[in-house]
């Protein structure tokens, strides 16, 4: 669901909807940047919920490249060979290229969008987990009310951090910048700490996707940027673990269902390509070409659906794969130097 509005904010920044059509999408999706926020704070919690004691961080950061490395590399390929064979794409230098097959492009806010515009979050998610080792340790020193205290303080991060943005006290916009993302992560992983403790009180799931609409409607009246992060993030923090511990407990859940779990899986790959999709539609389309209500509609689901299919064929052909075969060579190499092999991907 958070993927699907990140790409309903894109076919609205496309300008696929005009006259009436345009406002609905703007009032469903305009504030579909939150998802990436979501993705932040979930990604913490997985992590956090699945790290084992005795783990070292190089297995960690192996695991880590094998999950999302295949897939960063094919979409900056394609990226890059739109942006040299296509009208209206960008064509990054040397330098850009580089810096995003790295992940480091997203600390210079000229670059942030380069290659694949989405990967800047991947950017933001090789920081967090180059500082995860460390945090895991951390987390693990303390109980659940030390955890809770370490989760207010990454709220009132997130807050003093928006409020800074919103005022341009700092030299760049932070909606990017992989250090002011990293709360939201670690918010994420210590809520995980407190429910891997047990001892986790928050409102049901239902309460807690009501917090989060409601925030997420919101954010048309806080600035831009950063600042929107305040609006959902209690709401995704909340419903997180509520949706966890729901599935500790065996509770009816929607998300358990096999289509909804398969959506799931292919979600990264989805995220990846969708606006590569996107893009090269302007080229059959135009940019910003402001169809009417059905033509605009179908438009968008042709284009959801191949975005859909190329991630099927990206998680089965490429994601899968990979990460089998780099996981596999590494836990040989293990084995052979006479070290604990690879734990299981999470």
């Amino acid at each position: 669901m958070a993927a699907l509005l990140v790409f309903g904010l894109h076919v609205r920044n496309f300008g696929y909807f005009g006259g009436t059509g345009g406002h609905i999408a703007t009032w469903g999706f305009g504030a579909g940047a939150t998802g990436v926020s979501f993705f932040f704070i979930l990604s913490g919690f997985v992590l956090m919920w699945s790290a084992r004691p005795g783990d070292r961080a190089p297995a960690f950061w192996w695991r880590r490249i094998a999950r999302i490395y295949p897939v960063h590399l094919v979409t900056a390929a394609i990226a890059l060979l739109m942006g040299l064979t296509l009208a209206h794409q960008a064509k990054p230098t040397l330098y850009q290229a580089l810096a995003n097959v790295l992940l480091l492009h997203s600390w210079w806010r000229p670059w942030w969008q380069t290659l694949d515009p989405v990967s800047w979050s991947l950017a933001c998610e090789a920081f967090f987990y180059a500082a995860f080792p460390l945090l895991a340790l951390w987390l693990r020193r303390l109980g659940a009310r030390g955890s809770a205290v370490l989760a207010g303080l990454s709220v009132l991060a997130v807050l003093v951090l928006a409020w800074s943005d919103a005022h341009h006290w700092l030299g760049q916009p932070l909606y990017s910048f992989p250090a002011a993302r990293l709360p939201e992560f670690v918010l994420g992983a210590a809520v995980a700490r407190i429910v891997g403790l047990g001892q986790w009180r928050g409102p049901s799931p239902q309460a807690s996707l009501a917090l989060a609409i409601i925030g997420y409607f919101l954010v048309p009246h806080v600035p831009a940027g950063y600042p929107a992060t305040t609006c959902t993030l209690i709401g995704f923090a909340l419903l997180i673990p509520a949706a966890a511990v729901a599935d500790l407990r065996g509770l009816p859940s929607m998300w358990r269902h096999r289509r909804l779990v398969r959506l799931g899986e292919l979600s990264f790959a989805f995220y990846m390509i969708h606006l590569l999709v996107l893009r090269i539609g302007t080229n059959l389309l135009g940019t910003s070409p402001h169809f009417g209500v059905l033509p605009a509609l179908t438009t968008t689901v042709v284009a959801f659906a191949v975005a859909l299919g190329l991630s099927w064929a990206l998680y089965e052909g490429l994601e899968r794969p990979a990460r089998r075969l780099l996981l596999r060579r590494y836990s040989r190499r293990e084995h052979r130097a006479g070290q604990p092999a690879v734990g299981r991907q999470s």
